[in-house]
C-alpha cells in the first residue's frame, strides 16, 4: 500500500544519511530520525483513521455533518454492554413501522415551534412600540447632562427633549412621561414650583403638543422633584402629611392639564389622592384627562439611578411610610380596588421585573389596563451586564419587555422605548 511504500522510502533515506554523516552529527541525526518516524506514523494514522463524526468535526471548527441520520440507530455501538433503550421490560422507547426509534407520544409541543412562521402564528404576546411610555429627564439648561448610573440616558435640554420625542414618534412610540430636574433654589417643603405655569414641565408640555400634536404626554404627579426634603409630600417633624400633600397635588395636576397634559400619573402614594385629583380635574373641565395611578409602588431599592437623575434622594429616612412593603402582594389588591373606585383609568406596578407576580394579580382582578415600570435599577443592571459582555443587550431587553406583556402588562414604561422600537422594526415584528 502507499503508506508502507512511503515508510520504506523514508527509512532508506535516513539509512543513507546515517552512513555518510560525521560522528559529531550523530546525535542530531538521531533526533531527526525520531521526529521523522513520529511524523510518518502520525501521517499514516490520519490517512487510515475513520472520519470524525459531525459533532466531532464541529468541535474542531469544521462544519457539522449534513448526512441523514439512520433513525434505526442499529449497529452504532460495538460494545454489547451499552444500554439499549428499545429492548427489555419497560423500555422507554419502541420502534415505529419504519423500524425507527420512537417515543410513543401523541402530544408534541415542539410542533408549534418548528419554524419562524409557525412560532409567529401561535405567539401569545407581542410587544409593539405602541405599548411603550418613554420616560424623559429634562432640565432648564442648554446642554444635555449624561447620567452616569444610567448609561445611554441623560437630562435633556428642552430642545433635545423635543428632538427625542420626534425621533421616537417616527419609530412608533406615541407616549412620553416627563421627569424634571429642578434647581435647588426652587425647592421648598410645600413644593410650590410644582404648579408654576411657567415651570419646566408646563413649558415642555406645550412644546411637545405644538410640535407633535398626536403625541400623548404623561406627567408625574408628586412633590419630590420640587421638595427641599426629597420626599413625595409635605413634611412636618419627620412625618409626611397626607392631606396637605394632596392639596398641593391638586394644584399641580390642574397646572399640568392647563398646559396640555393628556394623562396625569400620581406617584406619591398618598391615601385618597386619586379621588381628589379626579374631582379637581372634572370640576375644572378636564374630564378627558386620564389618570394613570401608581397603584402598587413599592419602597424599593431599585430606584437609586432615577434619584440620581433628578437629584431627589430623600433628605432623611426613607419612603416606607407611604410606599408599599416589598414583602406584600395582597396589599396591592387593596390599592387597586381603591384607585379604581376613586376614578383611575389605568393602574401601575413599580418596579417591574421583580414584581411580575403583582402585575399578574392586578391583571386577574381588575378590568383596567395595567402598566409596568421597568425602573432605573433594572435598566442599569442590564446595561452593566451588557457592558461587561455578559449579556446580549438587544436579546435580553426584548425578552424582558415580552415578559412584562406575558405577565399581564398592557403598558410598559421603559428607558429602552426608543431603542426597543428600532429593534422591533428591524426584526420585522412591527411595521409603521
Amino acid at each position: 500500500c502507499f503508506e508502507e511504500a512511503e515508510e520504506e522510502r523514508s527509512h532508506t533515506i535516513l539509512s543513507i544519511h546515517f552512513q555518510h554523516c560525521p560522528p559529531n552529527t550523530m546525535k542530531f541525526s538521531a533526533a531527526c530520525f525520531l521526529f521523522f518516524t513520529l511524523s510518518t506514523g502520525a501521517a499514516a494514522f490520519s490517512a487510515v483513521a475513520p472520519k470524525a463524526s459531525g459533532a466531532a468535526q464541529a468541535a474542531d471548527g469544521g462544519a457539522p455533518s449534513l448526512e441523514p441520520v439512520d433513525k434505526t440507530l442499529k449497529g452504532i455501538d460495538s460494545d454489547d454492554s451499552v444500554y439499549e433503550p428499545t429492548s427489555g421490560n419497560g423500555a422507554p422507547l419502541t420502534r415505529n413501522n419504519k423500524d425507527e426509534v420512537w417515543v410513543s407520544q401523541r402530544a408534541r409541543p415542539r410542533r408549534n415551534r418548528k419554524s419562524p412562521a409557525v412560532r409567529g402564528m401561535v405567539r401569545e404576546n407581542i410587544v409593539t412600540p405602541a405599548n411603550f411610555i418613554y420616560p424623559l429627564f429634562i432640565h432648564d439648561e442648554d446642554f444635555n447632562q449624561p447620567i452616569p448610573s444610567m448609561p445611554g440616558c441623560e437630562r435633556h435640554s428642552l430642545d433635545s427633549m423635543l428632538a427625542e420625542v420626534q425621533e421616537s414618534f417616527a419609530l412608533g412610540v406615541r407616549t412620553f412621561v416627563l421627569f424634571p430636574k429642578v434647581p435647588d433654589e426652587l425647592k421648598t417643603n410645600l413644593g410650590v414650583e410644582a404648579y408654576n405655569p411657567e415651570g419646566i414641565v408646563p413649558r415642555a408640555i406645550r412644546m411637545i403638543k405644538a410640535a407633535v400634536p398626536d403625541a400623548v404626554v404623561v406627567t408625574d404627579v408628586a412633590l419630590d422633584p420640587y421638595s427641599d426634603q426629597g420626599h413625595d409630600g409635605v413634611v412636618e417633624n419627620g412625618k409626611i402629611l397626607n392631606d396637605v400633600t394632596i392639596n398641593q397635588l391638586c394644584k399641580q395636576v390642574i397646572c399640568q392639564a392647563r398646559a396640555g397634559a393628556d394623562i396625569v400619573a400620581p406617584s406619591d402614594m398618598m391615601d385618597g389622592r386619586v379621588k381628589a385629583i379626579r374631582d379637581a380635574l372634572d370640576t375644572e373641565g378636564f374630564t378627558d384627562v386620564s389618570i394613570l395611578a401608581y397603584t402598587a409602588k413599592y419602597a424599593s431599592a431599585y430606584y437609586g439611578p432615577f434619584r440620581d437623575a433628578l437629584d431627589s434622594h430623600p433628605g432623611f429616612g426613607d419612603k416606607k411610610t407611604y410606599q408599599q412593603d416589598p414583602a406584600n402582594g395582597r396589599e396591592a389588591l387593596i390599592e387597586a380596588e381603591l384607585d379604581a373606585a376613586e376614578g383611575a383609568d389605568m393602574l401601575m406596578v413599580k418596579p417591574g421585573m421583580p414584581y411580575l407576580d403583582v402585575i399578574r394579580r392586578l391583571k386577574d382582578n381588575s378590568p383596567l389596563p395595567i402598566a409596568a415600570y421597568h425602573v432605573s435599577g433594572e435598566y442599569a443592571m442590564i446595561k452593566a451586564a451588557c457592558e461587561k459582555g455578559w449579556l446580549n443587550e438587544r436579546d435580553v431587553v426584548l425578552e424582558t419587555l415580552t415578559c412584562f406583556k406575558r405577565a399581564g402588562a398592557d403598558i410598559i414604561l421603559t428607558y429602552y422605548a426608543k431603542q426597543a422600537a428600532q429593534w422591533i422594526k428591524e426584526d420585522g415584528l412591527y411595521d409603521m
